[in-house]
């Protein structure tokens, strides 16, 4: 049963959509539309909503096409898709944040402009064709061959995604990612503090301690490494600490393994140090300048699995192999970050340098929307 509904899904992708995006691309390309899609969460993704903000500030009505596809049945998901096909064919310009097959399933027109804000900072685990299992062994297609332009939040990244994605380097452009710019915002920052405090009152006046690791496997069956041993830790640091877990999505939705409901990005203004694996949201801390500690009990398998873009052992920051010492290396953070500040911040800037709290303005302005239509 599961072959047959891949050999369908293949079927709609590479054969219905084409048909349907052919049939309306003869009309012309409609100035001012804007179209946002997403086929992995149910409402619109984080890493998108910078950018509809300020599109709706410039008198833009951008439409949305968000769904997750696992929780769609067959006709649900191929409804979404034809009506997407339909608005892809005549829009000026359509923002995806993660990988979304219908953009793929066959060549645009050149007049539409399609943004990949991606969905990750920085350089951490192989990705794509760099990577063994990232994309579906059934696809046939090229994936990211329609993108016009690839956001970045740094150089360092420009040439590595270029390889992995294979796509020319001209399409990928160091604008910094947009979600980091509420990370600038002292506004959203006070927001989510407070937001914490009233939704937990016993953290106040604790350190707070976020654990926010990756998952393993496939979105279909993920697990999780260390669960127990980061419990441990969180009863040997004692009172003074308020240890929040926040699992994966993909991890929650096998099984409900995080104490915290609000979002992983919302958490990083109140933190005072993060537990993170081989997750990229560890770039997207690092910009508040705060402790970081790795836990990493898989290390050696990940390594060989996967891999790094980077040497993991060489960051400058404590990795921790053995779950029993984590407690102690999670006492002794601010101290090591204090030690290794200068190689800390040439790190932070290699990696998310041009995240400054302007990016989705450049990004913006390359896409060609940077006007307020009156």
């Amino acid at each position: 049963m599961f072959r047959i509904r891949q050999w369908i899904k293949m079927l709609l992708q590479n054969v219905l959509l084409p048909v349907v995006y052919g049939w309306y691309r003869r009309k012309p390309v409609q100035p001012g539309r804007i179209l946002m899609a997403d086929a992995h969460h149910d409402e619109m993704p984080f890493s998108m909503r910078r950018v509809w903000e300020e599109l709706k500030k410039r008198g833009y009505e951008p439409e949305l096409f968000i769904a997750n596809f696992s929780h769609l049945s067959f006709g649900a998901m191929a409804a979404f898709l034809i009506r997407f096909m339909k608005a892809y064919a005549q829009a000026e310009c359509v923002f995806i944040c993660d990988y979304f097959l219908p953009a793929s399933s066959c060549k645009k027109r050149k007049e539409t402009k399609l943004i990949q804000l991606w969905h990750s900072c920085g350089l951490m685990k192989k990705i794509a064709f760099d990577a063994g299992d990232d994309i579906p062994k059934n696809y046939h297609g090229d994936m990211f061959s329609n993108y016009t332009y690839l956001t970045m939040s740094a150089p360092v990244c420009v040439p590595v995604h270029a390889r992995a994605l294979h796509l020319d380097k001209s399409r990928i452009r160091a604008t910094g990612i947009s979600r980091t710019d509420y990370y600038f915002d002292a506004d959203w920052n006070t927001k989510c503090r407070e937001r914490f405090l009233e939704q937990y009152p016993q953290a106040h006046g604790k350190k707070i301690a976020v654990w926010a690791p990756t998952f393993r496997g496939n979105a279909a069956m993920p697990y999780l490494v260390g669960t127990e041993d980061v419990k441990r830790a969180a009863r040997e640091l004692g009172d003074a600490w308020f240890v929040v877990i926040k699992a994966h999505p993909h991890i929650d939705a096998h099984g409900k393994v995080s104490n915290c409901d609000l979002p992983t990005e919302e958490l990083f203004s109140l933190a005072d140090l993060l537990i993170t694996d081989y997750s990229s949201t560890m770039f997207d801390y690092l910009i508040y300048r705060k402790p970081l500690v790795l836990f990493a009990p898989d290390l050696a398998e990940y390594e060989k699995k996967r891999g790094f873009y980077l040497d993991y052992r060489k960051m400058p920051f404590p990795v921790v192999e053995d779950g029993t010492q984590l407690a102690e290396t999670i006492r002794g953070a601010a101290q090591e970050w204090k030690k290794h500040e200068k190689e800390i911040e040439d790190f932070i800037y290699l990696y998310t340098g041009s995240c400054d709290g302007n990016a989705t303005e450049r990004i913006l302005e390359l896409a060609g929307l940077e006007r307020q239509i009156q």
